[in-house]
Formats: C-alpha cells, sequence, structure tokens
C-alpha cells in the first residue's frame, strides 16, 4: 500500500481497524494502533488471508454514504437497538433471514446498504413494507444499521439458504429429449424421408408452438399428439434451441415439380416467408430447404381447412395442385440459414460477468455494491427479475439483465446461493493533494 496515514486519520480510524481484526479471526493482541495499522498495510500490500479481499484506494471524499466505514463500535452498537426494534421481524435475527424472498442483511456491504435505505425512504424504490419501516428514521439511524449489518458474519451455503444444483446444459438436454425425433425427422432435424419435415433453421418460438399446437389437437395429427402428450413445455424450449442451433441443410428428399415457376408464385409469399423463404419473424417459419411433400401436404391442409389459419387458408385457395408442387420445390430447393438465436451462456459464463461490479464469486470488493454470495436464492431470482421487466430501476442492471432467459435467472441465482461468502473490511485513505 502506498502513501501512509496521518495521526488524525489513525484516531478516526482506530474502531474500524479493530473490527478489521475480528473479520479476519485473528486471536492476538496488538499492542499499539501503529502496529495494527502496519498489519493492515501488509494485507493490502497482497499477504492473502481467507475471509478477505484487497479493495482499491477508496478516498474520503468519494461520497456521504462511505461516513460507514468509520463507524465505532458505539455506533455498531446503537445499531444493533435499531435493527432490533426495526427490522430483524423481516431479515432475522443477526441479518439471516428466514422468510421467502426476504434478502439475507449479514455481513452486506454497508454503504449499499445505505444507500439502499436512502432509497427507500425517499420512495424511488416504490411502496411496500419497507417504506413504512424507514420513513420515521433519521439519516443517522440508517446509517448505524447500515453499519450494525455490515459488521455481522456473513450466511453461509446451506439447503436452508436455497442453494442448488444449476440445471444442466439446456442444448445437451433438448438433444437428449430430441433422441426420439430422429427416426422421423433425421439426424440433427434434416428429413431423409418424404412428407416428413426438417426441424432445422426453424425459429424456437416457432417449433415450440407447433409442438403445443399438436400435443393440443389444434394441429391434427395423433402420431405427434401421443409424442408429445409427456412433454413438459420445458423440455420443448430446450428440444426447439436444440433444432435452431443446428447446421441447417436442404432436406434429403426429392422434389417433384418447376422451381422456376414456383419462384415467380412465391413472391407473394415473400412477405411473411422472406425473402427465398428466410424468415425474419421468429412467429412465421422459414421455407427453404424444407421437405417438399411436407411443404405439399402443409399448404393443401391449409387449403382444406384441417389447419386453422385464415391468412393461409386465403392464400392457399387459389392454388391448384401444379402450383402447390411448383411452390414446395422452389422452397425445398433453396439454401435454409440458421435462425438468429444465440447459444447459451453457461451460469459460469454470466457469474464471469457478473463478478466483474460484484465481485470474484459475488464477495464484493466496492462498500456501494452488494455482495451476492451465500444471497437467498429466492431473492436474488426475484431481483433479478424486477429488473428484466423494469420493476426495479437501474440503467446497468437492466442492459445486464435483459438478456436473460428465465433458466439463466434460475441458474445464475442458484450460482451465487452456493458461493461462500466473505467479509471484507475497507480501509478508508485521505486523498493525496490535488487528487481525487
Amino acid at each position: 500500500m502506498q502513501g501512509s496515514i496521518d495521526a488524525t486519520s489513525l484516531n478516526r480510524r482506530e474502531a474500524r481497524v479493530r473490527i478489521f481484526v475480528r473479520h479476519m479471526g485473528a486471536c492476538f493482541r496488538c499492542p499499539s494502533l501503529p502496529t495494527l495499522v502496519a498489519i493492515v498495510g501488509v494485507f493490502f500490500a497482497g499477504t492473502c488471508f481467507e475471509g478477505a479481499f484487497a479493495q482499491p484506494r477508496i478516498n474520503s471524499d468519494d461520497g456521504p454514504e462511505l461516513r460507514t466505514l468509520y463507524a465505532n463500535s458505539q455506533d455498531i452498537e446503537e445499531g444493533k437497538r435499531i435493527v432490533e426494534s426495526s427490522c430483524t421481524g423481516c431479515h432475522g435475527a443477526n441479518g439471516i433471514s428466514e422468510s421467502p424472498g426476504v434478502p439475507h442483511l449479514a455481513g452486506q456491504r454497508p454503504a449499499y446498504l445505505y444507500l439502499e435505505l436512502r432509497a427507500y425512504q425517499a420512495g424511488v424504490r416504490g411502496e411496500n413494507a419497507m417504506n413504512n419501516v424507514v420513513r420515521p428514521l433519521s439519516d443517522d439511524a440508517l446509517f448505524k444499521a447500515a453499519a450494525y449489518f455490515a459488521s455481522l458474519d456473513p450466511p453461509q451455503t446451506n439447503a436452508a439458504n436455497g442453494a442448488k444444483a444449476a440445471a444442466p446444459d439446456p442444448v445437451q438436454a433438448g438433444k437428449t429429449a430430441a433422441a426420439g425425433c430422429a427416426g422421423c425427422h433425421g439426424d440433427g432435424g434434416i428429413s431423409k424421408t418424404p412428407g416428413m419435415p426438417s426441424l432445422v433453421g426453424l425459429d424456437p418460438k416457432y417449433l415450440v408452438a407447433a409442438m403445443k399446437a399438436y400435443k393440443s389437437g389444434q394441429r391434427k395429427n395423433d402420431m405427434m399428439k401421443s409424442m408429445l402428450a409427456s412433454v413438459t413445455d420445458a423440455s420443448m424450449n430446450n428440444i426447439a434451441l436444440y433444432y435452431a442451433l443446428q447446421k441447417p441443410e436442404r432436406a434429403q428428399t426429392p422434389a417433384a415439380g418447376d422451381r422456376v415457376a414456383g419462384g415467380t408464385a412465391g413472391a407473394a409469399c415473400a412477405g411473411c416467408h422472406g425473402t427465398d423463404g428466410v424468415s425474419g419473424n421468429p412467429a412465421t417459419p422459414s421455407l427453404a430447404g424444407q421437405d417438399a411433400a411436407y411443404l405439399g401436404s402443409a399448404l393443401q391442409a391449409y387449403k382444406q381447412g384441417t389447419r386453422s389459419d385464415e391468412t393461409m387458408k386465403g392464400l392457399a385457395a387459389s392454388l391448384d395442385d401444379g402450383a402447390v408442387r411448383n411452390l414446395a420445390a422452389f422452397y425445398a430447393s433453396q439454401e435454409p440459414k440458421p435462425p438468429n438465436v444465440r447459444q447459451p451462456l453457461t451460469a459460469e459464463e454470466w457469474a464471469q460477468r457478473c463478478d466483474r461490479c460484484h465481485g470474484v464469486n459475488g464477495n464484493s470488493s466496492d462498500p456501494r455494491l452488494p455482495a451476492l454470495a451465500a444471497q437467498r436464492l429466492d431473492y436474488l431470482e426475484k431481483v433479478l427479475q424486477d429488473y428484466r421487466t423494469g420493476a426495479r430501476k437501474s440503467p446497468q442492471m437492466a442492459a445486464m439483465s435483459n438478456v436473460l432467459t428465465d433458466q439463466d435467472i434460475t441458474n445464475v441465482a442458484a450460482h451465487y446461493a452456493r458461493q461462500k461468502a466473505r467479509g471484507v473490511v475497507f480501509v478508508v485513505l485521505p486523498s493525496k493533494p490535488g487528487t481525487k
């Protein structure tokens, strides 16, 4: 650690340094405060002690919330009284919550707690029970309550905390679930059987909707209805994702009909199904590379009304059998393209992004940003959902969460709920002259 702390600063930080020793689990007496400061200096210079992390320089004038880092033993004792009278009913004794959806606060970063309490008091977090609790409290009371919670031992991961194993990789799960489909739809979803559709090149949204329509009987096919009867919505999502991520190829089946004539007739279809049969709408299927016999039978079904879609029924009504064969041949000859679907990240890959702000394994090294390690699973899931929907406001968190799927949120929350929470103490340094 570069620089030094003058005598005035030492007096102001004495209690905080003692808390540092407590968090470190040190079992020794320090003969003098300068000795303690030297130990702190050695630690932050790089000596490794389990349970704490080095903290970048925090200047004493960075913000009023950093006043929480100066809390002394009297402040913490008064904070305990405030917490016992106002907070333990929901957040539990010693800040370990036993209430569903209510976060643990023990060992949480002090400046973050203070800022959040201020936000509730100002009403910027919406109206809820927290507003009524904190509204009558003074700013000094908020400061002391935050300091008290931060001084407590953090929670540990256990079954009661909701920690659980991450869900299996959805692509691999989809591949496993789709194994029974290969007999008809071909390996990797590329059909080799006339009349059987290829499943590659289709957006998952469309493919899931089609599977649900077969399962419900809206689309008439007894075999498909029977095959899908026991398939859950989650499995359908995984199957559709698996096929969407396979390299698309044209169906390996014959196509009778005049492709050139079909291309002319297909101009009317481009508005929905895209140029050359590659759809830009997730709810509308791509037709490029599809099995010609399947396309022909689908057009006949729309024409006859056994598939219910008024738009398609109207368009198919004017097609004779030759035009149907020509359209099917044209689209079967086109080159399919993969839908705009990303390979999902694992929970660990998402966590690497979250750790940039929230610290390694969710142990924040910024007193203004929350620790996530060993937090309640249900609370983490709710918070991520709220950021994604905008119910909880944060431009940074909205940008991070709006690309998460429900499964991503479940996996990320489970990842952090399983991590070991570690206490960390922050040493505030005076600014150097002329710097901030």
